[in-house]
């Protein structure tokens, strides 16, 4: 694949002096002796014990530093809104009580931890956003746990990672914990899913000279991209396209290519188009080479996408992190789900060390108010969700897809296998808990482009296909 290549990185803008001789003005300064004195007290007091005497203001400045650990990006911030409106959005995002009583919990079961140095892998999408968000607004830390997140280069690497036990636990697309509990691609591993990470948040994006030639029937010959085979990007093209009458794997081309070097390709002629994650899709636009031809939610409205995880031989093996992983986890996913949060968490992981994009692009796509690349501005709020339950009939129809395009041989025991891997159990119990909402049921019906999926016909399902592997 030596015809694909890498992009890109931003600018930063220029800041006037105050007279301390650092890059911000009076105001700023001022906001930062407010916050780096309250980030200095907390730090040498015990958050079990003391957290309930410090003044909202005085956690709401600590907050401020926590949200925007980089100088620039914080002085940005406050500048933008004014120190008022900063904490006030704080305030509504983290209220002090939630703050204070996680505070609290955190420290009375921090001591039962097995393992509280943590390592766990992402890739830089906005799908893995509650994972992403969880280490920088400090949710990890709440739980007793000193978490490493990991920006990582693709998919394959992630799974290699997680085999060898260099990661703890990772951002991991929903079907890779079956592939590689299985064995497919890999050796066989036991792994789990433990939340969705996100649902929705993907799309088919098209090259520019493809705007007239939007019925897929005519898109035989082109070249796509997905992130990584076992996909829910790979499964829902393939679904699409042969919807159309075309057959994935001899009309069009799918290849594999890292969701960072999809935009770059498809400037570069080598890509007709791509059913990638966001932010990649907007970025297409950002860049003018390409136009969302539709979002993913218009195939399947609340498909699962990316999922966090573990070895089953690590939760064995550390209980008492993994539950503390989920709480954080499903507390980062809560937060993420409520739409007046979107634009804050934008700024949260737009910088390099997370998602390292323009916080336009994060904000159009997590607001759901964007430019399609066609002249429109479309308002679609729930473009992304992060809905965190690991319905198993969600795994049931990834497994059919595995098994119609040939990835899976022979007959599957389709529950067998969901009910081992997707944790839908313990995520009830862990949301419960948190006292978050929790749906009945395991395994909900779906409509896929207008069919509904029951799990319980899973064997008919897979073989009704007109256009498979084995047709």
């Amino acid at each position: 694949m030596s015809e694909f290549f890498s992009p890109y990185d931003a600018d930063r803008p220029l800041m006037l002096k105050c007279s301390c001789g650092r890059d911000h003005t009076v105001a700023d300064h001022q906001a930062e002796l407010t916050a780096e004195s309250a980030a200095a007290t907390l730090r040498q007091r015990s958050l079990s014990s003391e957290f309930e005497a410090y003044s909202n203001e005085f956690i709401e400045a600590t907050l401020v530093k926590a949200l925007f650990p980089q100088d620039a990006l914080r002085r940005r911030f406050l500048r933008a809104v004014g120190k008022g409106t900063a904490m006030a959005a704080i305030g509504s995002v983290l209220p002090v009580a939630s703050l204070q009583a996680m505070a609290q919990e955190a420290g009375k079961g921090g001591s039962n931890l097995e393992k509280k140095d943590l390592k766990i892998g992402f890739i830089p999408i906005t799908c893995a956003t509650p994972l992403i968000m969880a280490h920088p607004l400090g949710f990890y830390k709440q739980q007793g746990l000193n978490v490493e997140v990991t920006k990582t280069a693709g998919w394959a690497l992630i799974r290699d990672k997680m085999i060898n036990k260099e990661y703890d636990a990772t951002h991991f697309l929903s079907p890779m914990p079956l592939a590689i509990s299985l064995g497919l691609g890999a050796n066989a591993t036991p792994m789990n899913v433990a939340t969705i990470q996100n649902v929705n948040g993907q799309a088919i994006t098209l090259s520019l000279k493809h705007k007239d030639n939007r019925d897929p029937k005519n898109w035989k010959g082109f070249k796509f991209a997905v992130p990584f085979e076992y996909s829910m990007h790979n499964f829902l093209l393939r679904y699409y396209l042969a919807e159309a009458g075309l057959n994935p794997d001899t009309d069009v081309q799918i290849r594999v290519v890292p969701p960072a070097e999809m935009v770059a390709n498809l400037r570069a002629g080598n890509l007709d188009g791509f059913l990638g994650p966001d932010p990649f899709n907007q970025r297409a636009v950002f860049e003018e080479v390409g136009f969302i031809h539709l979002l993913t939610k218009d195939l399947w409205n609340g498909h699962p996408c990316c999922a966090f995880g573990t070895s089953t031989e690590f939760i064995q093996k550390n209980p008492n992190t993994f539950a503390a992983l989920y709480r954080a986890v499903l507390t980062s996913a809560a937060m993420a789900r409520d739409p007046k949060n979107r634009e804050l968490i934008a700024k949260v992981i737009a910088p390099q060390a997370y998602l390292n994009q323009p916080e336009v692009v994060l904000q159009q796509v997590l607001t759901g108010k964007f430019a399609d690349g066609l002249g429109n501005i479309r308002t679609v709020p729930d473009r992304a969700d992060f809905d965190p339950m690991p319905w198993q009939s969600m795994a049931v129809w990834m497994l059919t897809q595995m098994q119609r395009w040939g990835y899976i041989k022979g007959e599957v025991n389709y529950k067998q296998i969901a009910e081992k891997v997707f944790l839908l159990t313990d995520a009830k119990k862990q949301m419960k808990a948190l006292d978050q909402k929790v749906p009945d049921g395991a395994y909900p019906k779906f409509t896929i482009m207008g069919k509904e999926f029951d799990a319980s016909q899973a064997a008919a399902y897979a073989k009704g296909f007109a256009i498979s592997k084995a047709a």
